[in-house]
């Protein structure tokens, strides 16, 4: 579907240069010389590269619907993620590359929803949240709880986060997918 320039939005997938593009930033423009323009920052969803571009309010392009399905982590081997399709029950492998930055909160049996664009995987989507298991953790100062001060925590997936000095070795806390800080104790 074509649109014009002044219709871009964040979120939307582009064909630009011979790519896929998903627009990350954008910014209406209007100066007082001159005609409008969208101001993007874009991501290749193929290679990860970043572009800033500009889209005149007039100029047409190429808007890419991506398909969206359920899928339900099974495994990794290797840099192989598997999921199966919640629906049909086949199966799908999909690369580190593609996964990237979620691949240490991915948990067997988790919901995810993967984007493919003629069938192959361009993007997953994981919960914004996830319950893990504090590996390791420095014990608590005399007086450290007096005043709202973090400590570093190892958790079971490797990724290391900041916790409250309250926060043990063994104990569950709710973490954030999106950037690995602590949210609470799990229930």
């Amino acid at each position: 579907m074509r649109i014009k320039g002044n219709s871009l939005r964040p979120g939307n997938v582009i064909e630009h240069q011979g790519g896929l593009w998903r627009i990350t930033t954008g910014q209406h423009v209007t100066p007082g010389k001159g005609g409008a323009f969208y101001q993007a920052e874009l991501r290749n969803l193929l290679t990860g590269s970043k572009l800033n571009e500009r889209f005149r309010a007039g100029e047409e392009v190429e808007r890419i619907s991506l398909d969206q399905h359920d899928y339900q982590y099974l495994f990794v081997e290797g840099d192989l993620f598997t999921f199966m399709d919640k629906e049909t029950f086949e199966q799908i492998q999909v690369d580190r590359k593609t996964i990237a930055d979620a691949a240490p909160y991915l948990q067997d049996g988790m919901d995810v929803v993967i984007e493919t664009y003629e069938g192959k995987a361009l993007s997953i989507a994981i919960p914004e949240q996830v319950v893990l298991e504090i590996k390791e953790t420095e014990s608590v100062l005399k007086g450290q709880t007096a005043t709202s001060s973090f400590k570093p925590a190892l958790l079971v997936n490797g990724v290391r986060t900041q916790v409250p000095p309250f926060v043990g070795v063994g104990e569950r806390i709710l973490v954030s997918t999106v950037d690995g800080h602590y949210i609470k104790r799990a229930d």
